[in-house]
């Protein structure tokens, strides 16, 4: 039996196998709401033959998004729009459906992506920022207030209100992002705190306020439902996040009874040097994390694109979980033909049973190199 194929019990949830389709920003929401495009993504994802997928990044308060164009969870429109879009995938998949609950601090307040390449949003566009201090991502990104009490309050509650429309919008799962630079890695990062109260300077400084949002989530979030976190093993810059203080914070959540810590890098320093095209770049960050909490169900994500990539992880004991990303957009049947590489029933969806592996003559031929 593939371990990449072996259920894996997440808290209260039990996946039919190892597989996540990580979250991955569309920035294609409009004012937070999301939109046909997304129907379609997440109805596809769902099909994709992974145990699990996580939706995008998606803002507790209209300040919290990433862009513009970001989806949001803080009002009864876009609670509403995400619950028909799970009732509707709910006729055709059981696949467990997550949302990533964010706030992007100083990186909030751009365009998408593929506009000005993600820089500054327009004026008319744009909203005031804020981060554990008044320090600009870039020189020519606009200057974010340092969070004061009544902000971290109002940050808070952010959170818990919007797992609380996640629970009634139907999620399965809800994943902390505490990562890529955003707010709660602000305040994890030295190079970003620069605060001299009781929120920065030691460890236990940096990690109060992302602890505290955690735990409100914690108590907020149901326990019949799955809990994860999403959080850096490095800001792959020297006096940065390291990885003995990721072996920390994800020991604490562990304890906090948080059911996954998964383990990314990167996104806190524009000018850091990320080896992002090597295989398997951000997996020693899993591994460390895993050594140190061995009970805990620890996801290791990053170029990692073919089925035996995963399976060999797996069997190494570096993670408990494979997250998948890009590879899954480039082939949205990703799980279905890992089950097929490592001689798994391939699970397709009745309706696609005919251009499977079993039942169709040219299945090999689609899939061989190009001479």
């Amino acid at each position: 039996m593939s371990l990449l194929f072996t259920p894996r019990a997440v808290g209260p949830l039990t996946l039919k196998n190892r597989i996540v389709v990580a979250p991955m920003c569309m920035y294609s929401a409009v004012d937070g709401v999301p939109q046909p495009w997304h129907a379609q993504h997440i109805g596809r994802m769902a099909l994709s033959g992974a145990g699990l997928v996580v939706i995008e990044a998606t803002g507790v308060e209209a300040a919290g998004r990433i862009s513009w164009a970001d989806t949001g969870l803080w009002n009864d429109e876009q609670e509403a729009a995400f619950a028909r879009i799970i009732r509707d995938i709910r006729t055709y998949s059981d696949t467990p459906i997550g949302v990533q609950l964010a706030h992007a601090g100083r990186k909030a307040s751009t365009n998408p992506p593929w506009i000005d390449r993600g820089g500054p949003a327009p004026e008319d566009k744009a909203w005031e920022t804020f981060s554990a201090s008044a320090q600009a991502f870039k020189a020519d990104w606009h200057r974010p207030s340092a969070l004061d009490a009544a902000g971290m309050d109002r940050v808070v509650a952010a959170f818990v209100d919007s797992a609380k429309r996640a629970d009634r919008a139907g999620f399965d799962l809800v994943e902390l992002h505490a990562a890529h630079g955003y707010l709660l890695t602000q305040f994890l990062s030295p190079l970003s705190n620069e605060r001299t109260d009781e929120f920065g300077g030691s460890l236990e400084n940096r990690m109060r306020f992302p602890l505290r949002v955690a735990q409100a989530l914690r108590d907020a979030w149901p326990r019949t439902k799955a809990l994860g976190v999403r959080f850096n093993g490095s800001d792959w810059t020297e006096g940065g996040i390291t990885v003995e203080e990721a072996q920390v914070f994800g020991a604490a959540l562990h304890a906090m009874g948080y059911d996954y810590l998964h383990l990314t890098s990167g996104g806190n320093v524009a000018t850091a040097r990320i080896p992002g095209d090597q295989p398997n770049y951000q997996v020693a960050f899993a591994e460390a994390v895993k050594a140190a909490v061995p009970e805990a169900n620890v996801m290791a994500v990053g170029m990692i694109v073919t089925p035996q990539q995963a399976e060999a992880l797996l069997a190494e004991g570096k993670a408990d979980l494979i997250a998948v990303a890009r590879a899954v957009l480039d082939d949205p049947n990703w799980g279905h033909h890992a089950a097929v590489t490592l001689g798994q029933p391939e699970d397709l969806p009745v309706q696609y049973e005919r251009a499977g592996a079993t039942h169709w003559p040219g299945y090999a031929a689609a899939r061989a190199p190009a001479a």
